[in-house]
């Protein structure tokens, strides 16, 4: 059988939680079906990645957006009502360039990775191909939400986009022979969008062989926060966590550091963490696990959170406890709440900080491996992926109905 998958950014390198999911679903596919990737690219950097992919045989197609293009997109969206996510997800070559491949390789099925998407699985050239739509975590509720925590002139906008882009997913899962989730409160979510539609909870894993630290735990004092810094979610959680949370740590760890490792950290949160030395704001790294060993406790401090946040899961395979919001927490697997503690205060969050920072590094350790990770791996979670999409290709699936209007 012969997948298209569809993804909104380059799967390579898993440096991030949308590069991480797409990465393991298309090793996973490519182990028993033929895959086509057809990807948008963001900058130089993932074009040569894209070189490299396909030095290891990966048949993998790409199109950049330019700037120029998505101001224009853009400009057009908020004119005719349209979300801002498609102008933004969209290249001036990306249809003709899929028309190209599946001229050469029609698929049997394809795979849209996440709700923007989505939309080029709804129009020609593929209108008629099955399709299965990866929502991973309904963005839709992500934008509603930051629509009503952010402040003017974004939140307008947030809540725009929540609106318009609940209003395409709607359709959209509709159209999907089936829909992929990550957890049961996304799955609700999907639902309230669309009652009568087939939902699958498809959980992320963990590469548990490459996070299990080599070594025995450090005596450290390092309070770990990863993420890239400029997805807006990150960042309003690593400033809470510097204005409000790092000041009572720091009143009573005087020897704490606050890592806040991930790329593209914006100005606004270097000014914030300026006058502090005991913040350490790293921009991007080759490897995050260093960071991780190194570390006493992981914070993730997010107010608004989606899904499944793999940096949970990866802190915890790195042997360390770790302390999240009550929404952080509503979307991770059970098997790892053993080893998270949940504070909604800042006075809760630090008080839960100077706690574990209080423990030896040996209880530390013991604590975080009280959650049951060895059947949250990926093999293990992606494994019903292959009978979904076998099913949804079928001649009888295909022969079942058309997949709909032309969606712009």
């Amino acid at each position: 059988m012969r997948v298209l998958f569809l993804t909104h950014r380059l799967p390579f390198a898993p440096n991030r939680g949308d590069r991480l999911r797409a990465y393991h679903i298309l090793r996973h596919l490519s182990q028993s079906m033929d895959v086509d990737l057809v990807s948008l690219v963001h900058s130089e950097e993932e074009e040569r990645q894209a070189d490299e992919m396909r030095r290891d045989n990966i048949t993998v197609t790409t199109c950049r957006p330019s700037i120029l293009h998505r101001a224009t997109r853009c400009a057009s969206a908020l004119w005719t009502g349209a979300p801002l996510t498609h102008a933004l997800l969209d290249a001036p070559n990306l249809t003709a360039t899929i028309e190209a491949v599946i001229a050469a390789r029609r698929p049997d099925v394809v795979l849209a990775y996440c709700s923007g998407m989505a939309r080029y699985a709804l129009q020609r050239p593929l209108m008629g191909v099955p399709f299965v739509l990866d929502m991973v975590d309904v963005d839709s509720e992500k934008w509603n939400e930051l629509g009503r925590t952010g402040a003017p002139p974004r939140k307008w906008i947030y809540a725009r986009e929540g609106r318009l882009l609940a209003s395409f997913e709607a359709l959209a899962v509709q159209s999907a022979a089936a829909t992929l989730v990550v957890n049961e409160r996304e799955r609700r979510a999907v639902l309230a969008l669309a009652p009568d539609v087939r939902v699958e909870i498809v959980r992320n894993g963990i590469d548990l062989g490459a996070m299990t630290p080599p070594d025995v735990p450090a005596p450290s004092s390092d309070v770990v926060f990863c993420g890239v810094m400029n997805y807006p979610p990150n960042q309003e959680g690593a400033l809470w966590m510097i204005e409000q949370v790092w000041p009572k740590v720091r009143s009573r760890r005087s020897d704490a550091r606050l890592m806040l490792v991930g790329a593209d950290p914006p100005g606004s949160l270097r000014e914030a963490a300026r006058s502090d030395a005991s913040i350490i704001i790293t921009g991007t790294v080759a490897d995050v696990r260093p960071y991780l060993w190194g570390a006493a406790v992981s914070a993730a401090p997010l107010l608004t959170a989606r899904g499944i946040q793999n940096k949970v899961l990866e802190a915890v395979a790195a042997g360390l406890p770790c302390v999240v919001t009550p929404v952080v927490r509503d979307g991770l697997p059970g098997e790892v709440l053993p080893a998270c503690a949940s504070a909604a205060t800042a006075d809760q969050f630090a008080e839960a900080i100077v706690d574990r920072l209080a423990w030896s590094p040996g209880r530390r350790r013991e604590i975080a491996r009280t959650a049951s990770l060895h059947g949250l791996t990926w093999q293990h979670e992606l494994a019903r992926l292959i009978p979904l999409l076998s099913a949804a290709g079928t001649p009888l699936a295909k022969a079942s109905g058309a997949i709909g209007e032309s969606v712009n």
